[in-house]
């Protein structure tokens, strides 16, 4: 986790306890004065509160605009909203990328239930869903749709003022060679799976670390924890060998480098010290690369170093040549092994011969809001939260897909066993009460959160053009 979300969380920690602390007060106070009784009806009443509307990790105001330093390349072209439809002055490609900046302003209705706008085109219908109380600037996602005219309506909220339309035209991807880099098994499939099976003739796809900590539910089979660790991470490696496949990429094109779960940030600090496993007592990476379809620099010593990560991207980055690289974004996405993926390439990139010609960045975690996307499965992607103003102008571009790409997508998770665990009671507790409370659903898939958040009908990314020299 990094330093800034620790401290997001840290804070919301203590504005509960004071809060909960308030709520004792208030209910022995009650329970004294007026009635026990009555302080055990409103114990009851604030914790289905609490459940229902209270529990998701939101570290920001919901009444903030997001405030995104745009890329000058985008095009802004001139909106209006008239009668609920949008007028647009100017043409759109068909992949052109499509994000349209609205005021929205959530009704009272919209503190309890989430508000949402709802786009329609002739017969494509798309809810896109916000925060509980969310007023201020947002960005629909209008990628994808059908040519014809756009209708809008605000459930739960109004839309206000003029709105204005970024249009995002950027090369086709899928017809370029990608690398996939995914510091963990599944990463690639909840960010990209949709990119790289339409680019599955020419994607290549690395996973840099087995994921094999966090192990409660091998033990709960009778396993001791180490036992567990290396279950799990041979489990986890595998899935990144074979999911991939079933999607359509060569076995010559997949590879797993069997690094150690939370061990990439500590690797970077001291390059050439090996960091074993912090579960599996493990200390060796080729015990988790043996399905590897080729042999690669880590593969002589097997020692979990940042120099031996860098010879191995370097040598992956050589063979593939890609023109793009797809890996995860350090600002948007706070995990310390995805800060860390990104860093690795940047780091083997700056002393390769071959250069991609673009970064496409994305974010499987957020700082602010564990819940992003918000709404169900199946619907659009807006823009994520950023209340503070980026130093770099961003280049959002996204990409459309159908309902048959969208299945497939959630099969592919289906089969990441990091994925398959039933949720505790607390939890399924905490989504029948949202569900007959705040109307919010899930997806029939499986129970993790994933489902929901990442089978989407667009995937995003954040475009970085390289500026390094010519390639040798």
């Amino acid at each position: 986790m990094s330093a800034r979300k620790q401290c997001l969380l840290a804070r919301h920690r203590r504005i509960k306890r004071v809060a909960l602390l308030l709520t004792l007060v208030v209910l022995l106070a009650v329970a004294v004065l007026v009635s026990a009784g009555l302080a055990l009806i409103l114990l009851l009443a604030g914790w289905l509160a609490h459940e229902a509307w209270f529990s998701d990790h939101l570290f920001y105001s919901p009444r903030a605009d997001y405030r995104y330093r745009f890329d000058p390349a985008i095009e802004i072209l001139p909106a209006r909203l008239e009668n609920g439809r949008l007028r647009i002055e100017g043409n759109i490609a068909e992949d052109d990328a499509l994000f349209l900046e609205i005021r929205l302003r959530a009704t009272w209705l919209g503190r309890f239930c989430a508000p949402a706008v709802d786009i329609m085109v002739d017969a494509e219908r798309d809810r896109q869903t916000f925060e509980l109380g969310a007023s201020g600037l947002r960005y629909l996602n209008l990628t994808g749709f059908p040519a014809g005219e756009i209708r809008l309506r605000g459930l739960r909220c109004r839309m206000d003022g003029a709105p204005r339309l970024l249009r995002i035209r950027c090369p086709d991807y899928r017809q370029q060679r990608l690398l996939v880099v995914a510091p963990h098994a599944d990463d690639a499939e909840l960010a990209a799976f949709g990119l790289y099976t339409q680019a599955s003739q020419t994607a290549w796809i690395v996973t840099l670390t087995a994921g094999e900590i966090e192990t409660g539910h091998y033990q709960r089979m009778g396993l001791d924890a180490v036992s567990a660790a290396r279950l799990k991470g041979r489990l986890r490696a595998w899935d990144s060998l074979a999911v991939p496949r079933w999607a359509g990429i060569a076995a010559e094109r997949i590879v797993h480098l069997g690094y150690f779960c939370m061990r990439l940030a500590d690797m970077r600090e001291t390059p050439a010290e090996a960091m074993p496993s912090r579960e599996a007592e493990l200390a060796d990476t080729r015990f988790f690369r043996s399905g590897n379809p080729l042999i690669l620099p880590g593969d002589a010593d097997g020692q979990p170093t940042w120099n031996n990560l860098l010879a191995d991207l370097r040598a992956l980055i050589a063979l593939a040549r890609p023109e793009v690289i797809v890996l995860p974004h350090p600002g948007f996405d706070p995990h310390p092994d995805h800060v860390a993926a990104y860093a690795a390439v940047r780091e083997a990139l700056a002393d390769s011969d071959w250069q991609p010609q673009t970064l496409l960045c994305y974010a499987n975690h957020l700082h602010d809001n564990d819940m992003w996307p918000m709404g169900n499965a199946h619907a659009g992607v807006p823009l994520p939260p950023l209340t503070e103003a980026n130093e770099l102008p961003l280049l959002p571009w996204s990409l459309a897909l159908s309902r048959p790409q969208q299945i497939d997508k959630a099969s592919a998770l289906a089969m990441m066993h990091d994925l398959q665990p039933p949720l505790p009671k607390k939890r399924r507790l905490r989504r029948l009460i949202q569900t007959l409370l705040t109307g919010r659903r899930w997806p029939c898939y499986g129970e993790n959160e994933y489902f929901r958040k990442a089978v989407r009908r667009q995937e995003i990314f954040w475009v970085e053009a390289q500026k390094t020299a010519a390639n040798r």
